[in-house]
């Protein structure tokens, strides 16, 4: 099943069609990412994976002018690892990674209270079969030009992975 209609409208399905707000107020407006290729990570300030916060940046200023995007949504369902204010967070990943890719709000990514985008995206399942609950920090979904999610990776897969990155490259063509 494909995700867009052949006017390239988003599926009802598709994780770019939920609403969430943008980590600093407002909407973040996921419909805008439609027919880019967007690495969706749910992200923490206080966690030991936290330094992928540097290849995450990495990876989108190489592949943004070729139609890419991060989009951060930090989580703090894992030991309390994202536990400041937005304006916290926006400060910590400015000065200490100098991030430029987008933020959302602080979201739910298990649970009761499980985000809409969540919900759309752990349904997808990894190259080992894992799907379902998201496992840590920086676990990782890849939409494609669609809006169709196209792949999974674990928390521990850094950005710069070779499989990751190869993802990345064959959904920009």
């Amino acid at each position: 099943m494909t995700t867009s209609d052949s006017n390239g409208a988003l599926s009802p399905t598709s994780p770019l069609g939920v609403e969430i707000g943008a980590l600093q107020g407002g909407d973040a407006d996921l419909g805008q990412y439609a027919g880019r290729v967007v690495l969706v990570v749910n992200v923490a300030s206080k966690c030991g994976l936290t330094p992928q916060y540097a290849g995450l940046e990495k990876l989108h200023e190489r592949y943004a002018e070729q139609g890419f995007t991060v989009l951060g949504v930090p989580c703090n369902q894992f030991m309390g690892q994202e536990p400041g204010s937005a304006d916290e967070i926006a400060a910590f990943c400015s000065a200490t990674y100098g991030i430029t890719f987008p933020m959302t709000e602080k979201a739910e990514v298990n649970g009761d209270g499980r985000h809409p985008l969540y919900e759309r995206l752990t349904g997808f399942a990894d190259a080992e079969g894992h799907s379902g609950d998201i496992r840590w920090n920086f676990e990782k979904f890849l939409v494609g030009r669609d809006g169709e999610v196209v792949a999974r990776f674990s928390p521990q897969t850094e950005p710069d992975a070779p499989e990751l990155v190869a993802a990345v490259e064959a959904r920009l063509g």
